[in-house]
């Protein structure tokens, strides 16, 4: 069976061609658990927790990818070019940017902004904007809109800097219009584009940048409901 240093399929168990990916591993077991049926474990490398089971008769995997471009960036990277993954989603939390955003609201990502220097590796012969796949990101928001869930469509920023020496930096991306701030999807898009595959973000607010307001993680826990519901409709 196809293996890599960092997933190593147990039992036989396949991986989907669409795969969900928050961050935390224990969150993929959550949702695992809790959306889809028939489920198996097939990775546990690393504690990066990944399984496959079905949702409404559709086969779909869930694994977490970790934190930052680089953990996302070898992930998605094997997942689509070792295991053929065709659609990889993200989902997790983001910090709101912008004065019409509230908690709990669903941000999708249409555009990922990014200070990291990743886009380098190809060499390009100027600047690149990642960008979802649209087919994917029109579903998403048709799935919203049927669920009257309050959401954002447009540029989010994926910054390798949770702790940023220059405070003046978020101030600047709000002039751009970011929406928030999230630190893994411009390596995703990036590496979907290049394969020719399929890559969205979608994210719940857990925290406002401007208006200094948090929720707790039970609080995330619960309130991720609609993202998680929106994702796997594009099953």
């Amino acid at each position: 069976m196809k293996a890599t240093p960092h997933i190593k399929p147990m039992n036989g168990v396949e991986i989907a061609e669409t795969v969900l990916l928050p961050g935390d591993p224990l969150r993929a077991k959550f949702i695992a658990e809790t959306y889809l049926e028939d489920v198996q474990q097939f990775n546990g490398v690393r504690n990066m927790f990944g399984y496959t089971g079905t949702y409404k008769g559709q086969k779909v995997s869930v694994m977490g990818s970790g934190m930052g471009i680089p953990s996302i960036g070898i992930y998605s990277y094997e997942l689509i070019h070792t295991f053929g993954c065709k659609k990889l989603i993200r989902v997790g939390s983001c910090g709101a940017m912008q004065e019409d955003i509230d908690l709990y609201d669903v941000i999708i990502a249409q555009g990922a902004s990014t200070d990291s220097d990743y886009v380098k590796q190809y060499n390009l012969p100027g600047h690149y904007a990642p960008i979802a796949s649209y087919n994917l990101l029109e579903g998403a928001v048709s799935k919203a809109r049927e669920k009257g869930v309050n959401y954002h469509v447009g540029n989010i920023l994926s910054s390798d800097i949770f702790y940023n020496a220059d405070e003046t930096a978020n101030e600047r991306w709000q002039r751009m219009g970011i929406l928030g701030v999230e630190m893994e999807s411009a390596a995703l898009y990036m590496n979907a584009t290049y394969a020719g595959v399929e890559a969205l973000g979608v994210f719940t607010v857990s925290d406002h940048l401007i208006h200094n307001k948090a929720t707790t993680p039970e609080e995330r826990e619960r309130a991720f409901t609609d993202m998680i519901e929106i994702a796997l409709s594009l099953i």
